[in-house]
């Protein structure tokens, strides 16, 4: 791997020429737009090739022009208001969505320092580091779900209200998962700024197994696979993506909190789903991937890791992700909504927990001498082992007290609502007729 010589002058992030900063934001917004355009085209022929369909081939050269041809469309379609509506926050909630999706491109390292053609001045690529990157990535997105659940209050609709508190329960419970997942990256590197950990997982890791030194990439998704797993289920359940897209689902006639919007007011929430998913596959990328450090073999190549070669191996592995996203939509049916809460709040929580005193236990116990590390990860080991064993083992069956055991009568307002009553044991039409 080259390194930039250090005769290189690097200001690092914060302390660019406004003209820079302003040439990266164009940039980072550019790639963004370009890039949904693109993923929805992407989707709509990977999916169609699933089907043995053909997908958008008119406009343009293999239908590259569909997606633009669509927001177009929406452009100029009638903008609907229902009527009762509250219209300021009706307008804000698009607007809510959206921005958050573009601010947290802020902190991603998409390559080294490199110069700026056709001048003299260095610059890292990327906008701006924090010594707390990520949390700020995850609180910014969090904003995100204040303009889905005012877009659904404020549409004077129940579908939509529903639909809004269902999208904000759901991206609330995986944010959680989400952030657990994390907690072990920031363990091993240290930091929490974004150009630290992606620096932390340049070296190759080695582990002493019976005598042989095993060695192990430096990507933390080998390294802390449970939370590479734990971190892309969140992501695609935070993000309402098939088979997780049960705010688009009620019923299968309307589209959530979506229901009452059209035109651009509708194209600002599909521009910020795609936006978000680029989003979490970015920082999947960055936390987990390498970031924009070329993949072996590639890395062998001395200039594989200098220049802006850096941010194609970093696109190169966002749209893996982009690619998982489609591959599921075509593959899986939606879960039911009980069964997908379930899987958050009862599983992946529970797990990351566990997983992150495991792993915080290990790195403890390993920096004393005394305690080797082979015994550490078999351990480790043995413990995920015995936690996978009990998840798969069938739960005892709960029995149904009827009320004829209790001998009570039956209330059908006992708990607040009416509930039918239970099925009972009813006389056969012999039994009537022999009474009499």
């Amino acid at each position: 791997m080259s390194m930039i010589p250090l005769a290189v002058p690097d200001a690092g992030v914060g302390h660019d020429p406004w003209w820079v900063v302003g040439i990266k934001v164009l940039l980072v917004f550019v790639f963004l737009v370009v890039l949904t355009l693109f993923n929805i085209w992407w989707e709509r022929r990977v999916v169609a090739r699933m089907q043995h369909r053909i997908g958008p081939n008119v406009h343009g050269p293999q239908g590259l022009l569909q997606s633009l041809a669509d927001g177009m469309k929406l452009m100029f379609k009638e903008d609907l208001m229902p009527k009762g509506v509250d219209r300021f926050v009706f307008v804000a909630a698009p607007v809510i969505v959206s921005i958050p999706a573009f601010l947290t491109f802020a902190v991603i390292p998409f390559g080294p320092t490199v110069k700026i053609p056709f001048t003299d001045t260095y610059t890292r690529l990327q906008i701006t580091d924090l010594p707390v990157s990520v949390l700020y990535v995850m609180a910014v997105a969090s904003i995100g779900i204040y303009g889905i659940v005012l877009g659904g209050w404020s549409s004077n609709s129940t579908y939509s209200l529903l639909g809004g508190l269902r999208s904000s329960a759901q991206m609330i419970s995986y944010e959680v998962g989400m952030g657990l997942a994390l907690v072990t990256v920031f363990l091993f590197a240290g930091s929490m700024s974004t150009s630290e950990i992606v620096a932390a997982q340049g070296s190759h890791q080695s582990v002493s197994l019976f005598g042989a030194d095993i060695p192990i990439p430096g990507w933390y998704a080998f390294l802390l696979f449970p939370s590479f797993v734990i971190y892309v289920i969140s992501m695609i359940g935070e993000t309402n993506r098939a088979p997780f897209d049960l705010p688009e689902a009620e019923g299968e006639l309307v589209a959530g909190f979506l229901t009452e919007y059209s035109s651009m007011k509708y194209a600002m929430f599909f521009l910020a789903e795609y936006i978000n998913m680029a989003t979490v596959s970015a920082l999947a990328t960055t936390l987990f991937l390498g970031g924009w450090r070329a993949p072996w073999p590639i890395s062998i190549w001395d200039g594989a890791n200098s220049g802006f070669w850096p941010v194609l191996w970093f696109v190169g592995k966002m749209m893996c992700f982009i690619f998982f996203y489609i591959w599921l939509r075509g593959t899986l049916p939606r879960l039911r909504y009980d069964q997908f809460m379930k899987l958050g709040w009862k599983i992946l929580i529970p797990v990351s927990l566990g997983w992150i005193l495991l792993v915080a236990t290990v790195r403890a116990v390993g920096r004393e001498a005394s305690t080797p590390r082979t015994w550490l990860l078999v351990a480790a080991g043995i413990a995920v082992l015995l936690a996978l064993i009990s998840l798969a083992v069938p739960q005892k069956p709960k029995t149904d007290k009827t009320e004829d055991d209790d001998g009570k009568d039956f209330d059908a307002f006992a708990g607040g609502f009416p509930v039918p009553p239970p099925l009972v044991k009813t006389s056969s039409r012999s039994e009537e007729a022999h009474r009499g």
